[in-house]
């Protein structure tokens, strides 16, 4: 049996009732820490509170080398990863990978970032477009710095359908944690080069440490919130389309939003 369990948010605290008794009963556990990060907890205080030792994975280990799945034909094994499980293609991947082995799959979800940034935020679930993220500048085989522009355009393509835009930011292990104020200014400077004017003057909400005791939720114009400081990790984006009035009084009395942004509701 492999059973993928989602962690929460942010410390050890936040997995459920059902998923800790799993992997209290589990012969092997492993984690990846790659697609999201428990910021309020180390491998230490998971392992403390399961009683377990836990098996970190590198991103090899899951998505090219899976070869670790096969203790689960003949052992109770878990996968853990932050937030909700199966939200990652990446663990969809690897559950079709166990079933096509033989061996039996199950879920146990967690809360997930998704879903928070609405409760945090206000802004409504059923508004949100497709998602994109923001990689880190990377260089190119000719030595060209490269900024990726598959975040402005899925932006661009939201708003023209009048939907919010998730931004996921960057986790590497040599360039860190991407800042919510890193990322506005790659999304400036995409703008910079197309010339479309969508993003300077456009409201943006940046949500840091979702789950935690206290997190910050902060809304403005982006070319005013590139300059807040949003702490420490984990931080994400969210461009907002046109604001139904409830969501604009959210912004406005949960985020901090300049109240002129009231004058810019759909009708």
């Amino acid at each position: 049996m492999l059973t993928f369990i989602g962690l929460g948010l942010f410390d050890e605290k936040d997995i459920s009732v059902k998923g800790l008794d799993a992997v209290r009963n589990a012969d092997m556990v492993f984690l990846e820490s790659y697609t999201s990060v428990l910021m309020g907890t180390t491998i230490e205080g998971l392992e403390e509170l399961y009683g377990k030792k836990v098996h970190v994975l590198s991103r090899e280990d899951v998505e090219q080398y899976p070869d670790w799945i096969r203790h689960a034909k003949d052992k109770n094994v878990v996968f853990l990863t932050g937030g909700d499980t199966m939200v990652s293609t990446t663990h969809v991947d690897l559950r079709l990978r166990a079933r096509d082995a033989g061996i039996e799959t199950r879920l146990i979800h967690g809360a997930s970032i998704v879903s928070a940034i609405c409760g945090l935020s206000g802004l409504q679930n059923y508004r949100f477009g497709k998602s994109s993220t923001i990689p880190h500048l990377y260089t190119s085989s000719r030595g060209r710095t490269i900024i990726s522009e598959t975040p402005y355009d899925t932006i661009k393509l939201n708003r023209e359908n009048d939907m919010h835009t998730l931004i996921f930011l960057d986790i590497d292990r040599e360039k860190g944690y991407m800042s919510a104020n890193q990322a506005m200014e790659l999304l400036l400077e995409v703008e910079k080069r197309r010339g479309d004017g969508i993003i300077d003057n456009a409201i943006a909400v940046g949500i840091a440490r979702a789950g935690s005791p206290e997190p910050c939720v902060k809304a403005g114009y982006v070319h005013q919130l590139k300059e807040h400081d949003f702490g420490g990790p984990l931080h994400i984006v969210v461009i907002p389309a046109t604001l139904h009035f409830i969501e604009a009084e959210a912004l406005v009395k949960l985020a901090g939003a300049p109240p002129g942004i009231m004058g810019s509701i759909e009708d």
